[in-house]
């Protein structure tokens, strides 16, 4: 059975219990609106970066699960970046590991590495498979070792086997798609050396958008987008172009966590991707609710 026939099964998204209480006009105008939205993404590659914030919930990954299928349903083809940074916390807590950052990343030894790669590699990442492949049988799991996809050099001495990324070979990723299928990578790369390193997943997004041209760049976390204005209720921002962006970086509104995504949003879109969104990966279905309809939920950068 063929990837595309694979969503005419049991396993389908369950359009009948998301719109349970809405009525049958309902149903048919959010089609009709969602239709030219379809149309145009049709064959489109959108990369997708899952925060391990976004998604600690067993809900939330269900969710977007079910994003990611529909998506592929409608002709899209979505590439799915992963981090586990809280996950990799947690597990070195619970074997006594002392955990140390120096600007927001951590620092990696060699017993860090590996509890990096269990969990990212074969925690978070088989989760996610997992969760896309009850629907239907599309998911392929990888991480930026398998093929040489993504080629690391060390981010710095003091960081130890933290890497940053040096180039990115698609071709693998490009196969999968060619075959229908949904890749979903754990942000370990390798030096042309040999050496596994762990690299920042943002970074990762980012220039595997720009290596496949993208249509769109994804970044679902754990806040509604880029926020700015003066006083206790800053205003979300629902559309930026590349020089607003930089203007804000440069003025320090985007700072902390949101700063290496920011960077990467405007790296990707500078250098061909189309838009780049930042999404609440809390909310339901946000990258539905992002493509499909007028209004969107999060931040967009365009060129």
């Amino acid at each position: 059975m063929s990837p595309q026939d694979a969503f005419g099964g049991t396993g389908a998204v369950d359009t009948e219990r998301v719109g349970e209480e809405l009525s049958a006009g309902q149903k048919a105008a959010i089609l009709v609106e969602a239709l030219p939205y379809i149309r145009r993404f049709a064959g489109k590659i959108v990369v997708i970066k899952h925060g391990g914030a976004a998604g600690e919930e067993p809900a939330h990954l269900a969710g977007f699960a079910e994003d990611v299928v529909l998506m592929r349903a409608v002709g899209m083809q979505p590439v799915v970046v992963h981090g586990g940074g809280p996950q990799i916390g947690a597990l070195m807590n619970r074997l006594g590991m002392e955990t140390r950052f120096i600007d927001g990343l951590r620092v990696t030894d060699a017993a860090t590495l590996d509890v990096a790669r269990m969990v990212l590699v074969g925690k978070v990442n088989r989760d996610m498979v997992g969760a896309i492949n009850m629907h239907a049988p599309i998911a392929v799991g990888l991480s930026g070792e398998d093929a040489k996809l993504i080629v690391a050099r060390q981010h710095s001495s003091e960081l130890g086997y933290v890497g940053a990324v040096h180039r990115v070979e698609p071709d693998i990723v490009q196969r999968l798609l060619a075959g229908g299928l949904v890749p979903v990578i754990a942000t370990i790369g390798s030096g042309d050396e040999g050496q596994a390193y762990n690299i920042n997943a943002d970074a990762v997004a980012g220039a595997l958008a720009e290596a496949l041209q993208a249509e769109k760049l994804v970044f679902l976390t754990d806040v509604e987008g880029i926020l700015a204005g003066t006083g206790g209720q800053p205003e979300l921002l629902h559309r930026l172009s590349c020089l607003q962006l930089r203007q804000l970086i440069d003025s320090g509104v985007v700072r902390g966590g949101m700063l290496p995504k920011a960077q990467a949003c405007l790296a990707a879109v500078n250098g061909g991707v189309g838009h780049a969104h930042i999404l609440d990966g809390r909310k339901a279905h946000a990258l539905l609710l992002e493509f499909f309809t007028r209004e969107g939920v999060g931040t967009m950068v365009e060129p």
